[in-house]
């Protein structure tokens, strides 16, 4: 779900948003047209989730965020959040709904250098400031950081600030050419990077890592025996990971399309949940998405050309369509290079070479 479209007060380099610096803001309508089913499917499925994500959903105001969330029955909330807005009245109110904290913070102060205000000055101690909030109101936390600069030599570094942060787990996002970001890094040391990382996280594992984890749970499933399935792209059951935009609009996949327009496939929407039920958007999906069959030819590619497919599974729709001009047919793309077949090496490579 997107509160909002504002990220306050923060204005990233890197970020893929084109509405960062515009107040649209989620209509309680929309929140109340998606509850109605979601609070059926939450009944039947406990661990039912619902995370409010990009721009920064603290820009909504607590009021409001309380109006969009009050709908909901029985699901559990989640708020990504650049913590620059956490106050001990947002502390409260977190512990009050019992809602997981998610923080955006890429490590030690010289590695947030991409982080920055509207204003241009370096955003880390502001960062930090709400952090240390929600550490003085013992709430439990979790943490993405996006690499830039992939060093083998900062990886032990990026992961012991975070080991003594105290946070629950640590998600990394190399930095993806997406959106309106259009910069591209070397990406020459990345297996490297995080063959480190592993290693690091190995040497005192203390908080969960999102990727190696990934890598781990896959061999585990390969090794017992289960073996990896991944959903045939062609009338197989797949996860829609539906991302609701502030206005209603319905973006599947990919959360990364949202409030993007292109002339041949449109809004990337798969309708509007003022319009259509929610529900009915994703039971008819296959239909009502303009670009998905061009995705699943992509798809279907990847699993003929790729050795990585089974724990990659084909690249992001919107990876495709920002690294391919437009197309989301294409096959490989810099985000699978770096955060899929680079960190399947990496993990693995340390593996073997401590007899793993």
């Amino acid at each position: 779900m997107q509160p909002t479209t504002w990220c306050r007060p923060l204005d990233c380099t890197y970020c893929y948003l084109p509405l960062r610096r515009t107040r649209h803001v989620m209509p309680v309508t929309v929140a109340e047209a998606v509850a109605r089913p979601v609070n059926a499917w939450a009944r039947e499925d406990p661990r039912f989730e619902v995370v409010w994500h990009g721009g920064e959903p603290l820009s909504a105001g607590r009021d409001h965020f309380a109006h969009l969330m009050a709908p909901f029955h029985g699901v559990k909330h989640t708020v990504q959040t650049n913590a620059a807005l956490i106050d001990d009245a947002w502390c409260d109110f977190f512990a009050a709904r019992d809602v997981a904290v998610g923080v955006s913070l890429d490590g030690p102060e010289e590695m947030n250098f991409r982080r920055i205000t509207r204003a241009g000055h370096p955003a880390y101690r502001v960062i930090m400031r709400g952090i240390d909030r929600l550490r003085r109101h013992s709430i439990p936390f979790d943490v993405i950081a996006v690499v830039s600069v992939p060093d083998p030599a900062r990886a032990a570094g990026l992961y012991g600030f975070f080991a003594g942060l105290g946070c629950r787990t640590l998600g990394v996002n190399i930095e993806e050419h997406e959106g309106v970001n259009t910069a591209r890094h070397d990406l020459s040391g990345v297996a490297e990077f995080w063959e480190a990382l592993t290693a690091a996280w190995q040497a005192r594992p203390v908080i969960r890592v999102r990727e190696v984890s990934r890598v781990l749970d896959f061999a585990r499933t390969i090794l017992d025996g289960v073996g990896a399935v991944v959903p045939s792209p062609a009338g197989s059951p797949w996860d829609p990971l539906p991302t609701i935009a502030y206005d209603g609009g319905v973006v599947l996949l990919s959360p990364e399309l949202a409030n993007f327009h292109d002339r041949r496939l449109g809004d990337f929407t798969t309708g509007n949940v003022l319009h259509t039920g929610f529900e009915v958007l994703l039971a008819e999906a296959e239909q009502r998405t303009r670009w998905l069959p061009e995705f699943w030819r992509g798809v279907d590619a990847c699993k003929a050309t790729c050795s990585y497919f089974d724990f990659c599974g084909g690249a992001h729709p919107a990876n495709r369509y920002f690294e391919h001009n437009g197309r989301m047919d294409g096959t490989r793309t810099r985000y699978c290079t770096a955060s899929k077949i680079a960190l399947f090496e990496g993990v693995t490579r340390h593996a073997r070479a401590h007899g793993h």
